[in-house]
């Protein structure tokens, strides 16, 4: 989340690339999934992590379906894709509420280990650090 409250796109790449990013409306029916926003970058993005505001256009990314408006008791779904589905980054999932608990600098996350998986919320400097080593 940037400093002013806007929501904003966390992409890190550990191996591999990533070509854009989809958020969408989860459902239990996967042919009936609503995008309520697609991002692509302007070139694969590779080792380390990028951001981009989700609301406005921004250097480097084209913004395929503008951030719909997001609605109270809805669960949206985040995850980062290649063109060629070969790789895929770990999805997140959150709600209004997940959203206003964000502070400026955190980023929420699916943290997997050997030991378990959770959604955390940490500085964007740790998870910088260590969500390539997660797992």
């Amino acid at each position: 989340m940037t400093a002013d409250g806007h929501l904003l796109g966390v992409m890190l790449v550990c191996g591999h690339h990533i070509d854009g990013a989809t958020l969408y409306v989860h459902s239990a029916d996967p042919d009936h999934q609503v995008t309520a926003g697609e991002w692509t970058a302007s070139h694969p993005l590779t080792e380390g992590v990028t951001t981009w505001p989700l609301d406005a256009p921004s250097a480097g990314w084209t913004t395929t379906i503008p951030l719909r408006p997001l609605a109270a008791r809805t669960t949206y779904v985040f995850y980062g894709w290649t063109k060629d589905n070969s790789w895929s980054a770990t999805s997140v999932d959150f709600t209004l509420p997940d959203r206003a608990a964000l502070r400026p600098g955190t980023v929420r996350y699916d943290r997997v280990t050997y030991e378990d998986e959770k959604v955390v919320t940490v500085p964007l400097a740790e998870f910088t650090s260590k969500a390539c080593d997660d797992g």
